[in-house]
């Protein structure tokens, strides 16, 4: 069974959500990779406001391609998740509820998860233009500098996406693992 989530992505919603479930997203995300988040944290460091109020907001690993004549964005596949891992943690205490990405996740990111209420969804690796079709308008906010990494806010519908790790830290790439090697005797 899928479930609709609309963002803001709330501490309620987030609770809703368990390892494994399938979601449909939509509304609006944010977009940026680790030269992004290293200014986003350089940036809280120094007690700056931040380009977009994060709380409550989700980001989506990617780096898309350009787009093509008449579309908002390129294909639109996820990154591998680890190279944010430095700067997710401080994201997610400033009040970031969601990332999307793929990959495993460090134990600092998995007990800020739990700590702030918030999620980890995984996108479809290999299906970089099917993600990139839910995305009906894409703008850059800031760091256009860095091209395909720029920090971007995009309007999704129906954006597919899987829960990998919520909020009290349950974990589907363990649990996936655990259930094959058990099948296995």
């Amino acid at each position: 069974m899928e479930k609709r989530i609309t963002t803001p992505l709330t501490a309620e919603k987030v609770k809703d959500l368990k390892a494994g479930d399938a979601v449909l997203l939509s509304g609006v995300i944010y977009t940026s990779r680790d030269a992004g988040h290293k200014r986003l944290v350089e940036s809280l460091n120094k007690g700056e406001d931040l380009p977009v109020d994060l709380r409550d907001q989700i980001i989506y690993y990617v780096g898309p391609s350009p787009e093509k004549p008449g579309q908002p964005i390129g294909s639109a596949g996820p990154t591998t998740s680890y190279r944010m891992d430095p700067y997710t943690p401080q994201l997610l205490d400033y009040g970031m509820k969601g990332m999307i990405g793929k990959g495993l996740r460090s134990p600092e990111v998995i007990d800020a998860i739990k700590r702030n209420t918030a999620v980890y969804f995984a996108a479809i690796g290999g299906a970089a233009a099917l993600m990139g079709k839910a995305v009906k308008k894409a703008e850059i906010v800031t760091y256009e500098d860095l091209g395909a990494e720029a920090f971007r806010r995009l309007e999704v519908v129906d954006l597919p996406v899987v829960v990998v790790i919520d909020s009290e830290g349950n974990n589907l790439y363990n649990i996936g693992q655990q259930a094959y090697l058990d099948s296995l005797k």
